[in-house]
């Protein structure tokens, strides 16, 4: 079909474990351990991963796709494959037209060549001709915000600069399709910002984008679809609240039949007056249920609730211990819930509900759930900042001399004030 961008038919991959012998430096070693050690062989059934297994979507033209899943999914294996990194095991893939990928931070450049230096290289990887970098060369620049050090080697780079230089090469390609690994988490949040415009941009050109981030926010503003993937298997595909939503319940499932811990936080929801809600106006309530779990006897628990910004910076700390409910004992096999009834007084912004569990009189954590939840908070105020003060004008006057003071101030951008329209009269009179 003609308004598909990408397609991916069956797509396998496998990867071999353990040790590879392609020189005699690495067999002698490894022969002589069998040998002597008797070290064992194993099967070409264990040493077989499957990275990925039995993938199939489509993306049409101009969409933004995320790819979303724990760590070890096969996010970025699948990710290589449609940039012809690597060829698949089994299946086949199409992508049509110009792709531009931007999956680690210094592949394609060179550490010794200066960051001026490198975009033509990496230009040229990308498909790019001398000409069209060289027209593109300042944007790409003032872009990465790098001009201070953009005839600096970037050996001498950090990675949050690696990032920008790379993303900045890889947006003006003037890609058909444009794929993001999640190497842009270590860019700062301004720059995070421009990237996520500038992928808008790209997408209203017509091109299509796929987006790998365990940032779910930025996934959910960006992609109207989704894939979310577990072990190589595709486990849901669909619109994208839905996507994420599979994804949270499948990390509470897990929590709740982890046995590994004494106590475990099985359960965490965050609700307005209607239900589950994870979109708030800033000053509304909410309420945070917590379950927790308990597979041994445990005495003087408390749970603790903590909010996290988008810098996972701490905001605000409170626990049942503290809030005057002391604390609860639990045998085997118990589960304790509770609630916290919260004013979100919060700036615009996203931010992650985040629990612990402990044993209040030693400070023994038994479990930390960081981000157990993520919250949108939207605000009516334009305001910026992590907390909202609800901030009102409620008067202001203008004094000069010539009118007096002025209960509606006028336009101060011009040169010369025009009568104004209200003056007070005790300034008047001295006039």
């Amino acid at each position: 079909m003609p308004d598909i961008a990408v397609r991916m038919e069956h797509v396998y991959k496998r990867f071999r474990k353990g040790q590879m012998y392609d020189s005699l430096r690495d067999l002698i070693p490894a022969l002589t351990g069998r040998i002597f050690f008797g070290d064992p062989q194993p099967s070409r059934s264990d040493r077989e991963f499957w990275a990925l297994q039995d993938v199939s979507f489509e993306v049409k033209t101009g969409e933004a796709f995320g790819i979303i899943g724990p760590n070890g999914a096969g996010k970025s294996t699948m990710l290589k494959l449609l940039s012809r990194i690597m060829k698949p095991t089994r299946g086949s893939l199409q992508v049509r037209g110009r792709l531009s990928a931007l999956i680690e931070l210094s592949a394609g450049f060179h550490p010794d060549l200066t960051g001026r230096e490198n975009i033509y290289l990496y230009g040229t990887i990308l498909g790019m001709t001398k000409r069209e970098i060289a027209s593109k060369l300042d944007e790409i620049i003032d872009f990465s915000g790098l001009d201070d050090f953009i005839d600096t080697p970037v050996k001498r780079y950090s990675s949050g600069m690696y990032a920008r230089l790379g993303f900045s090469v890889a947006a003006f390609v003037n890609p058909d399709v444009l794929v993001v690994d999640e190497v842009l988490s270590v860019g700062d949040t301004l720059f995070r910002r421009k990237c996520i415009d500038r992928m808008r941009s790209v997408i209203h050109s017509g091109a299509t984008v796929l987006f790998v981030s365990h940032d779910m926010k930025s996934v959910a503003d960006f992609c109207s679809r989704a894939l979310l993937l577990d072990r190589g298997h595709p486990i849901t595909i669909g619109p994208t609240p839905d996507v994420i939503a599979h994804y949270m319940n499948s990390l509470h499932h897990h929590r709740a039949t982890d046995q590994s811990r004494p106590i475990v936080i099985s359960s965490v929801t965050v609700r307005d007056e209607t239900g589950p809600c994870q979109r708030f106006e800033s000053g509304q309530k909410a309420w945070i249920d917590i379950e927790v779990s308990a597979h041994e006897p445990c005495s003087q628990i408390a749970v603790g609730l903590f909010l996290l910004n988008e810098m996972h910076d701490t905001l605000f700390t409170t626990s049942t211990e503290r809030l005057g409910h002391g604390n609860v004992s639990l045998n085997s096999g118990d589960v304790f819930k509770c609630t916290f009834e919260v004013d979100l007084n919060l700036g615009r912004g996203v931010f992650y509900p985040s629990v612990l569990v402990c044993r209040y009189a030693t400070s023994k954590i038994y479990d930390n759930w960081e981000s157990a939840a993520t919250i949108y908070v939207w605000s009516k105020e334009d305001i910026t900042g992590a907390v909202n003060c609800f901030p009102k004008v409620t008067s202001q006057e203008l004094y000069r001399k010539d009118y007096g003071i002025l209960t509606a101030p006028p336009d101060l951008s011009r040169g010369k004030m025009e009568a104004p329209l209200v003056t007070n009269s005790v300034s008047r009179e001295s006039k």
